[in-house]
């Protein structure tokens, strides 16, 4: 199939190439803002620009509900949305312009790898992981605040509160167990380190039901999008609109259901895991911050108790283990137990900020 036709079953339609002066300004914004925002990286400012400056831009017509900007790696091209400002221009080429960076292809050039997304013959693996990460690192090198914002029912803080938020929340969550250093890394140079160390500290299971949740959401995101154009461009009967609308609000409980699934597998996994690794009193109040401070980054909703109840039954657990320590002669206490105070007043902290938040209303 040609780049053409490809590019019409995804709706898009080329208009004229971006002229030069443009495609340069972009190559040189973005390339700044990636050498400062990621200094691990190493990236080298005039190696980065020459290299982003080489890819094909287009400015293109592109449906409602599609990204305003898109990176086909076909061609190895970015299609910007017709009438974008050069400040969106830059805002949205930064988020294509790492797919670039990231883009692994075989000596036919068959794209085989990008970032954390593993792409097989006829399943890629880790899509959605991969966008949270490139959304997070495109929203770290734009300087985007944290904000609370409510989606499908959730409301969750987020780098990213109006491009996929729900799994950048997600990813958040798995990077404050991880590491930023580890996930950023292995998502620019596409390698196994983020997925070698969530294996390591959430069990290999429980990592692959997290990356296929990643994905199951960003699939369903997609058909709510879809069924939602319908009801706003399709000249339906009431009947038919009616089963669109019936529809959309089965999609949206299954992906808050899918949600809390990810939230509760990520933090139950990794702090049981990390329980059993405990010798000490020391490690006991690190292990107590530790998951005392992971609050600030759950999505919540009316309804939701499960981390609560997890930090209450974690808490009594601890108060056991505390007791175990100091009664064995082998080791020796740091300090001493608080945790009838801690256990009194938990019911009162668990309740997310929402004073500066806004609802999508999705």
């Amino acid at each position: 199939m040609s780049i053409e036709k490809d590019l019409k079953k995804e709706g898009i339609e080329v208009i004229n190439k971006l002229d030069t002066l443009s495609v340069n300004s972009l190559a040189s914004a973005v390339a700044h803002r990636l050498c400062k925002a990621f200094p691990n990286e190493h990236f080298v400012y005039q190696n980065l620009f020459i290299n982003l400056s080489r890819l094909p831009m287009y400015v293109a017509k592109i449906p409602d509900g599609l990204a305003e900007a898109n990176y086909f790696y076909k061609n190895s091209s970015v299609y910007f949305k017709d009438g974008l400002t050069i400040d969106e221009l830059e805002k949205f080429a930064v988020h294509e312009f790492i797919h670039h960076i990231q883009e692994v292809k075989d000596k036919h050039g068959n794209l085989v790898r990008l970032g954390l997304c593993e792409v097989g013959d006829f399943k890629a693996c880790g899509l959605g992981l991969n966008e949270a990460a490139v959304q997070l690192a495109s929203s770290k090198a734009l300087g985007q605040k944290e904000d609370v914002v409510k989606y499908y029912g959730i409301s969750l803080p987020t780098k990213s509160p109006l491009y996929y938020p729900i799994i950048c929340n997600l990813l958040e969550q798995l990077t404050y167990v991880v590491g930023e250093d580890v996930l950023f890394s292995s998502m620019f140079n596409s390698t196994d380190d983020f997925k070698t160390t969530c294996i390591k500290l959430l069990g290999e299971k429980n990592f692959f039901k997290i990356q296929d949740n990643f994905d199951k959401i960003l699939d369903i995101e997609e058909k709510i999008i879809t069924q939602n154009n319908r009801l706003m461009n399709d000249d339906l009967d009431q009947i038919k609109a009616q089963k669109v609308s019936v529809k959309v609000s089965s999609l949206k409980l299954k992906l808050k259901t899918t949600f809390f699934e990810t939230q509760n597998l990520i933090f139950s996994s990794y702090f049981d895991n990390e329980f059993n690794k405990i010798h000490t009193t020391s490690e006991i109040d690190l292990y107590r911050m530790e998951l005392y401070n992971y609050k600030n980054y759950l999505g919540i909703s009316e309804d939701y108790t499960a981390f609560n109840d997890y930090y209450i039954n974690k808490m009594i657990a601890l108060d056991d283990r505390y007791t175990k320590i100091i009664n064995n002669v082998e080791l020796v206490p740091v300090k001493t137990s608080t945790w009838s105070k801690i256990i009194s007043a938990i019911r009162k902290i668990f309740s997310l900020n929402t004073e500066k938040s806004y609802n999508t209303n999705k």
